[in-house]
This record gives structure tokens, C-alpha cells and sequence, in this order.
């Protein structure tokens, strides 16, 4: 199978295309571009794309398109959904979404516990547990706390854990408890491991919609434009 990987949720602006053999189940790597940035994906995503795309031949052969879905910036997952979506139409062809925590976990393949964490600010961090690749719940929106709990509870089951994401080295810092926790401090997660996930993904239960674990900082207009003031109380 040949799939685009488009990822611009969280720190990197990704474009990549990627072929599985179906005997062997080995991934090539057939054109890929990668930039680290929090903000202006959508100035540089079509260019990447393009040129990913070229660099693999084209667009032809493209059986599927993966995009990452969050939770990540609601600006920046929407950028990629609409560009994955848009090029999905055009192309006639399936796209399915893809978790950030979810890639964050496949990024490192590790065995034992894995924790996938997100810095989401305002005291949170966006987690989500593995042992083994296996997710053990669903991915949530945790305060610092909940969050230290949550590992050091499943980790008690035995052996350490490995901390991946921006939350990762915040989560260390924060908490002595966790301060030997192996750490892996991805940006975003790995191009490969998106790959991977898409190939694996079933378009049925895979729906490219944005993951949101909180509401959005943004608050609605208070009057519309052109509207006068209220005068204050």
C-alpha cells in the first residue's frame, strides 16, 4: 500500500509518502518533508506536499492519505484536516485520521509502559497510556496531577516507564517522582509511525475529525460588528 502522511498538529509542518511491501511488511520511505514550527503550517504545507509528492513520482499510486487529528493546536490540526481532506476529494481516495498520542507512542516502539503526553498548558498535559503498543484507556486531558497519578499507578505494576511528547520533560521536571523516567521529548510524532498507523488504520472507525479533549481558549464576540458597546454596569 502506498500512503501521503500529512501531520501539522502539533510541532512540525510533515508531508511524506510511504510504501509497504506486502511481503515482507517493510516501509520505504518514497519522499518526505519535515519542518519544525508552531505556527504558519498553512503557508508551507502545500509546498511540502508537493514536493514530497514529486520526489515519490507523483501523486499516482496514492491509496490512502493519513492525518494527524490531535489533540494538539486547534489551528494547526485543522489546517492539515483541511488540506488532507481537500486532497483526498481530488484524488478519489480514502482518508483516515490519525492520534497524535497515538503516534507519539508508535514513535518509540518501546516495550513495557509507555506514557504519550502532550503539553496542553494551564496545568495539563493531553495523556494517553500504553504497555506493550497496547493502549490501556483512552486518550484525556489531565491536570499535572491526574497525570503523575495515572503513571505512577500503572507503573507500580512493574518495571519503568518511558515518557514521550512535550509533556514528557515538564512532567520529569515537575515531579521527583518521575525524574528517572526514561524520556523522549518528541516535537511531533515520527513521519514512519504515521505511516504505519494509516496503513493499519480501518477507514470505518478511523474518521478524519479533530480530536478535542478540552473546549478552545477562544470565547464567541460579544456584540457584532457595528454593534455599540454595552455600557458598563
Amino acid at each position: 500500500m502506498k500512503v501521503m502522511v500529512i501531520d501539522t498538529a502539533l510541532g512540525a509542518c510533515v508531508a511524506g509518502v510511504f510504501a509497504d511491501d506486502a511481503a515482507s511488511g517493510a516501509l520505504r520511505g518514497l519522499g518526505l518533508r519535515r519542518e519544525l514550527m508552531t505556527k504558519g503550517h498553512q503557508e508551507r504545507l502545500g509546498g511540502l506536499a508537493r514536493d514530497a509528492a514529486a520526489e515519490a513520482g507523483g501523486f499516482d499510486g496514492v491509496d490512502r492519505i493519513g492525518v494527524t487529528v490531535g489533540p494538539g493546536s486547534f489551528t494547526g490540526l485543522r489546517v492539515g484536516l483541511a488540506f488532507a481532506l481537500g486532497l483526498g476529494a481530488a484524488l478519489g481516495r480514502p482518508v483516515v485520521g490519525i492520534s497524535t498520542l497515538d503516534g507519539l507512542a508508535a514513535s518509540v516502539a518501546a516495550p513495557g509502559l509507555v506514557a504519550a503526553v502532550i503539553d496542553a498548558r494551564r496545568g495539563q498535559v493531553y495523556g494517553r497510556l500504553f504497555r506493550d503498543g497496547a493502549p490501556l484507556g483512552e486518550a484525556e486531558a489531565w491536570p499535572l496531577e491526574t497525570a503523575r497519578d495515572r503513571i505512577l499507578a500503572e507503573a507500580g505494576q512493574g518495571g519503568g516507564v518511558l515518557l514521550v511528547g512535550s509533556g514528557a520533560t515538564l512532567l520529569a521536571e515537575t515531579f521527583p517522582e518521575l525524574a528517572g523516567a526514561g524520556l523522549e521529548p518528541l516535537a511531533a510524532p515520527n513521519p514512519e509511525a504515521l505511516a504505519r498507523l494509516t496503513i493499519a488504520a480501518d477507514p470505518a472507525t478511523s474518521p478524519p475529525s479533530p480530536l478535542y479533549l478540552r473546549a478552545p481558549d477562544a470565547t464567541p464576540p460579544s456584540r457584532l460588528p457595528g454593534q455599540p458597546r454595552q455600557p458598563a454596569a
